[in-house]
Parts: C-alpha cells; structure tokens; sequence
C-alpha cells in the first residue's frame, strides 16, 4: 500500500507541475497581449474614486445633535464598488477594446457600530473592510490587474476575455460581492448579482466564504432576497447568461437547507435585480433589459435594455413551478427596485422605480460615456419623460387581477423628482404598508458629473393614492454640493406606528470633501437631521444599505 501512495504521488506530480506552467503561461501570453489601462476620473467624479482600507475599527468623536435615546443599538453598513489598483479598467488589444462598466469593482463594507454604554452615552465606531471574494484574493495575490473586463466593448476581445479569464482563473469574470448586505437567521452575507452571497463577520468585517446553502445552491444570487411575511423564509432567485436563465429558491428560516427550487424556463436571461413576496405569492420581474451571449457572438452588446422588447410580471404560488406563475404583460420599461408587493382582494399589487431606460451597462462601445450619462439626465419639468433616452425614474403601481388578468398601471408620482433606492420598513415586506422612502436624484449634479448623484431624500405617503391625483411627498433636501448613498429605514423598537423610526444613510459634502452619516426622524421628515456624524475618512458613493440591530 505504501508503495502505490508513493507511485500516486510521483504520477500526480507532473501533472500538477503541468497545470501550473500552463497557467503561467497563459498570464504571460495575457500579459503581452492586452494592456490595461486607467479609466478617467472626471473632476466631478472624484468620490467614485476608491478608498484604501483604515485597518481597525475607529472611535468617532464628532456628533452634531443626539443620537436619539430609542434609536437601537448596532451596525450601519453599506456595500459599494471599491476598484483594486486604483479605480476601473480597460484593455486594448489588437482583438479590441473592453471595458469595466461603473457597477464593476471589487466590493467594499463601510459600517458605523453604535454602542450604549452604562451611563447612556452613545459610543460609535467606524470601520471599512473589502470582501474577499476567491477572485479578490487571486487578483491580490499578482498584486495587478489580472482579470480582463468581460462586459463592454468589441465582442471579440469580449469573448477572448471570457476564455482566457476561465482559463487562467475558473470563472469568466471577477466575483465583486459589491452591491447589498442582507442578514438572515442572525448570520450576514454580501452580494452581488454574480455569484452565491459571501458571509461576513458583521463585528470584524471579516469575509467568512462562499454562501451555497449547505451545498444545495451553485449558482448566482439576487442581491434583494425577500423574508416571507409569517413563516421568515428567504425568498430569492438565480439569474444565468446561460440555461437555465432563471432559478427560483425558498431557504429555510433558519438557513440550514434549500426547500424549494424551480426553473422557470425563461426564454431570455433578464437581469432581473429584485424580487418580491406577498403573503401567499412570489412576484416574478421579467423586463426586456437582457444578457445575450450570442448576441455578443454576432457582434452586439453582451448587455443591452430593448425598448421594444416585452415586459412581464409572473405572481407565482409560493412553492409552485413554471407551470404555475400567472404571467401579466405589461408596458415596457426598466425596472431595478420594488418597494413592495402584497396582496388586496383579488389583486397582486406592485409599487416600484420605473424608468423608459437603463443606466446599466451604459452607451455602446465609441460612444462618449460622459455625454451619454449626462444627456440622459437633463430632464426639464416640461419634458416628454416617455423619451426612450430618458433615465428619470419614478414611483409606479401595477395592479395584476388574479381572477380577471386585467392589468392597471399608472404612475404614482409626477415628474417634479427622480427617485430609487427605495427602503421600507422591513416589518412590512409582503403586507399592505402606508410608507416608502427613497433617493432623490440631483439631476444638475448628476448632468454635470455623468453618474448619478442623490441630492436628497423623499418620503411617500403611499396610502394617500387617489385614483387621478399622485401621491403626497416629503422632501429632505441636503445641503448644496451634499450627496448621499446607502440610505436605510432603522425601525425604533418599541414603535407604534410604521414610520416610528429613522432615516439613515451615508453622506459626502463634495465642496469640504467630508464624509458623514445623518440620522432623520422619519415622523419629522423634512426637519433638520437629528443627529450628523462626521467620519474620520471618505466614504465613496456605492450602493445599498441596511442597519442591523445587534448586541456589541
């Protein structure tokens, strides 16, 4: 017996020596082929610009107003794209160009941990932490750009990309893990729409691994998983450039197993970014925003939002199969965020963000991404806001007669705002709730600078939905120059109310080049902040936020 073992292992040698030239190889032939170069940082963009890491959790001193003594205690935290070596990336080749798209970069945690001590007061801390993918540590590993972009540009250096990148690394593109952070069963995960979620130490930041569900879910995971009203069940789905397009999966509610999972049989893979619950219902998006992998072959974009493609929303039983989900055509548009799905009647109704276009991925290649971005967010009071260029998002209800198929859509607010990001209170998700918040887009700033900038916050008042009028609004305004990201609803404990509780998120003064975080009394919405927190580094804008209420 110990004579094979040694036998297996001088057979296994060579190939393992064999592999790993052959990869080298690959990096060197890479290497000398395409060039990576820096993307331009306009002035106007400087906090998408990436930060370094502050090492351990620091105490911060500086708070204007009060905490309030009901607020709760724990973590603020918010995900966002934070580029290794200095910012995103293009390649040239003499196959072409391709490039990073804005929503690429490898993810980065910022969380602020609030602390009561004995005597009352509040102790805050803040750190930031990258989440440290298995690509993360490869790319760290070489200490340089490693992995080509895979998204945008010519479809031959696409593709060579896609290739050399499995080749070298075992995956077509870079697992980012940059978009949400979402808790379930007391345990906290990051994720982004490619890859299964992350679990993350919430007290360290510390990135613990890969999230498959006990091994029973292999595939990528929406970064909006939905709790079920009642049973506490994770409602989420996996979206796939190659079949099946689209998985939906049910996890326990105390994470340990997969109960539930069905291919819808999708005909087309539709980025489909949320996902919503009722109580008895799944609520299906499948809008003609699409990743085409032949379409790429041909010669077009990987990703590309058709305007004259169909739009559908599917309201599926809640362990029901492909079968089963009653599909309702709809106008087309882009959708990314629900607020909320819930059931009245005989009807399935769905409140979220709609816009004509999508900012994702952007212009085609050779188009001039600035203007691009900038054109489309120049929308004066008076505009057509059905121009197919236009991004202005805004509050939208569908109304799906589950007995009739009959479809009502109509929009919920007028075009005085853009809006998204949207955020509820949670103890609502899938019931009939009175209250949204959202982002509101600063639509100079934005066309100035040619990337989204929210220059304030908004309440909606969704019970006061007259069948002609839109709905009543409350707007918090920041100061000139002040945009936010990541902005979370922080339910007060003991509330009676819905919107007992607080409006948090982070904030950058671009004029002092300042970071904070504001709180906002949710009652008292367009008031002063009742409390703003300077942070002791910047906080570049990113994407979504969440507070979690913990024991520190």
């Amino acid at each position: 017996m110990v004579n094979l073992q040694k036998v297996s292992i001088k057979l296994q040698a060579p190939q393992a020596t064999i592999k790993k030239t052959s990869v080298e190889l690959l990096h060197a032939i890479t290497d000398s082929v395409f060039q990576f170069i820096d993307q331009p940082s306009l002035p106007y963009q400087r906090n998408f610009d990436p930060v370094d890491e502050i090492g351990e959790a620091v105490h911060v001193d500086d708070v204007q107003g009060m905490i309030p003594n009901g607020f709760p205690e724990g973590v603020y935290i918010r995900n966002g794209s934070n580029p290794l070596f200095g910012g995103l990336k293009s390649t040239e080749s003499i196959f072409g160009k391709s490039s990073h798209i804005w929503v690429e970069g490898e993810g980065m945690l910022h969380a602020l941990y609030f602390k009561k001590e004995c005597d009352g007061k509040w102790s805050v801390r803040y750190k930031n932490k990258h989440v440290e993918t298995d690509t993360f540590k490869m790319e760290k590993q070489r200490d340089k750009p490693s992995f080509l972009p895979a998204i945008e540009g010519d479809s031959y250096a696409i593709l060579l990309a896609y290739l050399l990148n499995v080749m070298r690394f075992g995956t077509v593109n870079k697992l980012l893990s940059n978009t949400s952070v979402f808790e379930h069963s007391g345990k906290y995960y990051s994720v982004s729409e490619n890859h299964m979620p992350q679990e993350v130490d919430i007290r360290t930041l510390k990135t613990i691994g890969n999230w498959d569900v006990d091994e029973s879910w292999n595939r990528p995971f929406t970064a909006h998983p939905k709790k079920t009203p009642g049973s506490g069940e994770l409602v989420m789905m996996g979206v796939d450039a190659m079949k099946p397009f689209f998985e939906i999966g049910i996890i326990s509610a105390d994470g340990s197993k997969l109960v539930h999972k069905q291919d819808l049989e999708f005909k087309r893979c539709s980025l489909c970014h949320d996902i919503g619950v009722t109580m008895r219902y799944n609520v299906i998006l499948d809008f003609p925003l699409t990743i085409d992998i032949k379409r790429l072959a041909n010669g077009g974009p990987l990703i590309k939002f058709d305007k004259d493609g169909y739009a559908r929303i599917g309201v599926m039983p809640r362990y029901g199969d492909a079968n089963s989900v009653r599909w309702f055509q709809v106008e087309s548009c882009c959708v990314f965020h629900i607020i909320n799905t819930f059931e009245e009647g005989n009807e399935v109704i769905m409140w979220a963000f709609r816009a004509r276009n999508s900012i994702i991925p952007g212009p085609d290649l050779g188009l001039n991404k600035f203007e691009w971005f900038s054109s489309r967010f120049t929308i004066e009071k008076d505009s057509n806001l059905n121009a197919d260029e236009s991004l202005f998002s805004q509050a939208y209800e569908w109304r799906l007669n589950m007995e009739t198929g009959e479809v009502k859509e109509r929009f919920l607010t007028g075009n005085s705002h853009s809006m998204d990001f949207p955020m509820i209170n949670e103890n609502f998700t899938g019931l009939k709730n009175k209250y949204g918040y959202a982002q509101t887009v600063d639509l100079d700033a934005s066309r100035i600078s040619g990337m989204a900038k929210f220059g304030g916050l908004m309440k909606l008042h969704l019970d006061d939905t007259k069948q002609l009028d839109f709905v009543k609004m409350d707007y918090h305004k920041f100061p000139k120059n002040t945009f936010c990201t990541g902005a979370a609803f922080v339910a007060k404990p003991d509330g009676l109310d819905e919107d007992d509780g607080w409006v948090i998120t982070f904030v950058h003064d671009e004029h002092l080049n300042i970071s904070r975080v504001i709180i906002v009394d949710a009652k008292k919405f367009t008031s002063e902040p009742v409390a703003i927190i300077t942070l002791p580094s910047r906080v570049p804008y990113g994407f979504h936020g969440a507070f979690m209420p913990i024991n520190l």
